[in-house]
């Protein structure tokens, strides 16, 4: 079941309404068997992998606790387990096809398995997320639930199911283990997101993203072509993944829940550590907490740091997806960080005195990272090598005139749909301060209401006017 469908609406008007009369525990009930029929609602063995996860991790983690000398071996239980269904379906076709494609360059003639694997929707969200809780408590930093129905809830909780934000335990479940009540605020501010949502996905990705599909569908484009369908993807995947995550929080809070900010403005970062402090905030984080940090972080001299670091940047790719080109962009970002952060290793008084007088530079550092984050966003989106090789080497001159005008075309409609999104990045970025509401003395509670009632008629209102007609899925389904 996908957000942007009548039966989801349907679904979630009745859900709400039959969730409210209910108790706590009838509440965590109702959530429970909601979210396998919302995740179940089109491929329903897909619920015999994350009921085996829940199951796994709970007994694990229950294991942990009441025998912790033998702790470890429960934590490799849900590893060995978690990263073994994530494995086989999302890795098993390309583990197949690379290991024929080295046998036939020696020479060695092998028929490839006819077995094609389904990757089930969301499976490395909801993978990580599990294995959050059961590291945790290995660590010491969570106690073991004794209640699967509250650790059935944590992991499967529909809003966020298939896309993120990934929650950690400590956060989620103890507001799965509280009694909830309704929250008029909660409503009001809940429905904002999901109608921000619906727009960034209706009228902004999607739009942009038949423009970035027909130019990855060109055999040959050309230089002015291609970039600007490398921008229009940029818009669509951060319109497309962020109005995901606004219409998980939103519908979240009607049910009495908070989730974690995925995104935070992230085309106006400085710089490539700037830009991972604002990019898929949920995903960043679980890699540095539970892959960089343990590594060793920074702690023991300059080369096992860049070693950490590209490590850790080389799992995020590949967590992206069965294919070098995410593997390539994932490489890309972790040398990005590195050649920018290794100066200030080195030197760092000189790095940060030139930091403090870069004031003047503020836009063009952020539209210099914002460059580089397309040429990532192209190994992101070209899915065959060869065509990355040539993309890359495509010349601006000699480009018919023709070409440099479907080339602006492209790229002026594009950013017109975009203007939203950078007006919206724009205002929070330099009216407050990161991680703080804008003051509220700005606006006064009715008139405020009333605008905010306004803005979303209005976005509705071009909803159905502008929305594209090419329903589109979200991109973050495939990972």
């Amino acid at each position: 079941m996908i957000f942007h469908s009548l039966d989801f609406i349907a679904f979630f008007v009745a859900f709400v309404a039959v969730y409210w009369t209910l108790p706590p525990r009838g509440q965590n009930v109702l959530l429970l068997v909601g979210s396998y029929f919302f995740y179940g609602y089109v491929h329903p063995w897909f619920l015999i992998l994350i009921a085996t996860s829940t199951v796994i991790d709970y007994c694990a983690a229950r294991g942990m606790e009441a025998y912790p000398q033998h702790r470890r071996r429960f934590l490799w239980l849900s590893v060995v387990s978690n990263f073994g269904m994530l494995g086989f379906f999302k890795y098993f076709n390309f583990f197949v096809e690379n290991v024929a494609g080295v046998l036939a360059s020696a020479g060695i003639t092998v028929s490839e398995p006819t077995l094609r694997i389904l990757l089930p929707v969301g499976i490395s969200f909801y993978t990580f997320q599990a294995m959050s809780y059961t590291i945790d408590v290995y660590r010491g930093e969570l106690h073991a639930r004794r209640n699967l129905l509250d650790v059935a809830v944590f992991v499967s909780f529909f809003p966020h199911l298939v896309a993120g934000p990934i929650q950690r335990a400590s956060f989620l479940l103890p507001q799965v283990e509280t009694a909830r009540r309704f929250s008029p605020e909660k409503a009001r501010t809940g429905f904002i997101l999901i109608c921000w949502g619906f727009f960034k996905k209706l009228v902004i990705a999607d739009n942009v993203g038949v423009i970035a599909n027909k130019v990855f569908v060109l055999a040959d484009p050309t230089f002015y072509i291609l970039w600007a369908g490398v921008f229009a993807f940029a818009i669509q995947i951060y319109a497309d993944f962020s109005a995901y995550t606004d219409i998980a929080r939103g519908t979240s809070r009607w049910l009495g829940f908070e989730l974690t900010e995925n995104f935070a403005h992230p085309y106006m970062a400085r710089s490539p550590a700037d830009f991972w402090r604002r990019w898929n905030i949920s995903l960043s984080s679980w890699f540095r907490d539970y892959v960089y940090i343990p590594l060793g972080g920074s702690r023991h001299g300059t080369w096992m740091w860049a070693r950490n670091v590209l490590v850790t940047f080389l799992l995020s790719g590949l967590w992206h997806g069965a294919n070098w080109n995410y593997v390539l962009w994932g490489l890309y970002h972790g040398i990005l960080l590195l050649v920018t952060q290794l100066p200030a290793r080195l030197m760092p008084q000189r790095t940060a005195g030139a930091s403090a007088a870069g004031g003047w530079l503020l836009v063009p550092r952020i539209a210099g990272m914002f460059v580089l984050t397309n040429i990532g966003w192209l190994l992101f989106r070209e899915v065959e090598l060869h065509a990355i090789v040539r993309d890359l080497t495509l010349s601006p001159f000699g480009v018919s005139e023709i070409d440099r005008s479907t080339g602006t075309y492209f790229f002026l409609l594009t950013f017109l749909y975009s203007v939203p999104l950078w007006v919206q990045s724009v205002w929070f970025e330099f009216y407050r301060a990161p991680g703080q509401e804008p003051a509220p003395r700005a606006f006064p509670a009715w008139p405020r209401l009333a605008l905010q009632g306004l803005a979303c008629g209005v976005a509705f209102a071009v909803i159905l006017v502008l929305r594209s007609h090419a329903s589109l899925d979200f991109i973050y389904f495939q990972f």
